[in-house]
């Protein structure tokens, strides 16, 4: 089942924004990095963005990088993905993501605990 609930998707029209949420409230485990993944039809799943435990790094994707912005809020166990400037080809269901190891930050194959996904479609 779940431990991590995504929210915040929708359709937006191209230059729009929106911001989404990744609760881990419900994972009974420690966690250390943090990451939003996309799936655009088709094409195979890809990391967007990632956050350490601290904060102090994270990581974007070039085709995101200045639009999208990542951070997390620790007492509400929360993660947010603020995108702005929205384009057609960032459509796709976007998942979160935590490591239960500390494998590193640019680990994306170790990411193991995963949300349900949200649909983000842009379109005008």
């Amino acid at each position: 089942q779940e431990q991590l609930v995504e929210s915040g998707g929708g359709l937006v029209q191209p230059g729009g924004s929106l911001r989404l949420s990744c609760d881990a409230s419900k994972l009974t485990q420690n966690y250390y990095s943090r990451a939003w993944f996309r799936q655009a039809p088709g094409k195979e799943r890809e990391a967007v963005s990632a956050i350490t435990t601290t904060g102090r790094n994270t990581y974007y994707a070039d085709s995101v990088k200045g639009r999208f912005t990542i951070s997390k809020d620790d007492a509400k166990n929360t993660m947010y993905l603020q995108m702005n400037s929205l384009k057609t080809e960032d459509t796709g269901v976007y998942y979160c993501a935590v490591q239960t190891w500390p494998y590193g930050l640019l680990a994306f194959d170790a990411y193991d605990h995963w949300g349900q996904g949200t649909q983000v479609t842009v379109s005008s």
